[in-house]
């Protein structure tokens, strides 16, 4: 039985504050719902507030934990400790997300997907960062420098380029493969990396990959 019913039914009636509560928890479930479990606290709070509701990520989450519900947690991957020696590299991005035209910075990066059929695959995905649009991806069984070569080339293929364009990605081995630097030379692009251990310095991509996951990949009815 709906609580307001409850309320009339026995001629109780509840302070403003638990009716507002009441009428929050109702639309924190509609929007959960609605997003098929994908949204957690902060989205939530962001699309009340938006329809005009004043309320902290910190009152969503308990509201949340009180109708039982949490947005979808990913799979985690944990790879193997590498032994190699990483080497610094030029930063020409150095977390300058702007532009002012296509195909001036491109951002790439590699993640990992986990599938029933063949376990752990590699998705690498190559985003403009003036569209904020994926424009090159390639989807593979094995990490090494073809499949960031494969998503290189499906975004020349598309965006055809001219003049020189800024490519930036992390330190992984296959962007600092001789082969991925040479492919780099043939369009004629700068190669920008990040820092070692510095994931904001790449964020525009590892944002859209951890979305991708969260609210797609890891949806799982």
């Amino acid at each position: 039985m709906p609580k307001r019913t409850y309320y009339h039914s026995h001629h109780y009636t509840p302070s403003q504050r638990t009716l507002e509560s009441e009428t929050l928890k109702d639309q924190i479930l509609k929007i959960y719902t609605e997003s098929n479990r994908r949204y957690g606290a902060p989205k939530i709070q962001k699309i009340l507030e938006q329809s005009g509701h004043k309320i902290s990520i910190k009152r969503v989450q308990r509201f949340m934990k009180q109708l039982n519900i949490h947005s979808i947690v990913i799979k985690k991957f944990r790879p193997a400790k590498a032994n190699r020696k990483v080497i610094e590299r030029k930063n020409l991005l150095k977390q300058d997300f702007t532009t002012n035209k296509i195909n001036e910075k491109w951002v790439g990066d590699i993640t990992y997907i986990y599938t029933l059929k063949d376990g752990w695959c590699y998705l690498a995905s190559v985003m403009d960062l003036y569209t904020r649009k994926i424009i090159g991806y390639s989807f593979s069984k094995t990490m090494d420098a073809s499949v960031a070569i494969a998503a290189l080339d499906n975004a020349h293929t598309f965006q055809q380029p001219v003049g020189s364009v800024i490519f930036h990605s992390d330190l992984g081995v296959q962007y600092t493969s001789t082969d991925f630097l040479n492919r780099l030379k043939k369009y004629k692009m700068k190669s920008s990396n990040s820092r070692k251990g510095c994931p904001y310095d790449n964020a525009c991509i590892e944002s859209f990959h951890s979305i991708l996951k969260k609210e797609q990949v890891n949806n799982v009815q």
